[in-house]
Formats: C-alpha cells, structure tokens, sequence
C-alpha cells in the first residue's frame, strides 16, 4: 500500500477490506486483496479536517472520527454521510462500534471515551 501521505489509523473496512486515514487528508479503502478502492472523501464529496479512528460497522459502513471537525460521521454503503456525533467533541481521535449497538468514541480534549446508543440503519 503505497503512496499513503501520513496514515494515520487503521481499522476493518466492508467486506474484509481495510480502513486507512491520512492525517489531514482522506481516509483511503482497501479491498481484502489490499487493492485500492479509492477515497472516503472524492467518492462521497466530503472533506475530512483530520480524520483519525476509522471503523466499519455490520452493514458495512465505514465511521470515521474526524479530530479538527470535531465529530464523528457514518459513511453508508448507497447513502450520503450522516454526522453521528458532533456536539461535546473536543478531540475525537479513536471510534469503534460495540456489538450492543453502542459506539464508542475516545475524546482526547478531555480525556474521556464516551459511549453512545447506535443503530446504523436510521428509522
């Protein structure tokens, strides 16, 4: 995998491919080949501030924590990106989904992993 600028974190992406965020740049799939499928941010037109913990849920989205934006934002499979998390961020750095439906964010602007109620499909 090369010609990555600065990655970042690393994590699980759909289909038993990877995850991989630049710092300051984009977060960047991977088939389970290690094939590259293109960007997070040209193929959803989202522009990422510092996208750090990267993780991918059952459905297969990918959920990125973005530490200059200060949120975390669900990338769908079919839809457009749905901000998760925005307010009491101060430094979103790592994210991960909990088999109860909760996801899980470490906040390092105050120290904090905060866990909140997740459903990945919106009702």
């Amino acid at each position: 995998m090369l010609g990555l600028e600065g990655p970042c974190w690393v994590g699980p992406g759909p289909d038993g491919g990877l995850a991989v965020s630049e710092e300051f740049g984009d977060v960047w799939l991977f088939g389970s080949a290690c094939q590259p499928l293109g960007s997070l941010g040209v193929r959803k037109g989202h522009a990422f501030g510092n996208p750090a913990g990267v993780c991918t849920d059952v459905e297969g989205s990918v959920i990125v924590a973005d530490e200059q934006g200060r949120r975390v934002t669900l990338f769908p499979r079919a839809r457009e990106p749905v901000c998760l998390v925005s307010e009491g961020l101060g430094r979103p750095l790592g994210v991960a989904c909990a088999p109860q439906g909760q996801l899980v964010v470490a906040d390092a602007g105050d120290s904090y992993i905060k866990v909140y109620q997740y459903h990945s499909e919106p009702a």
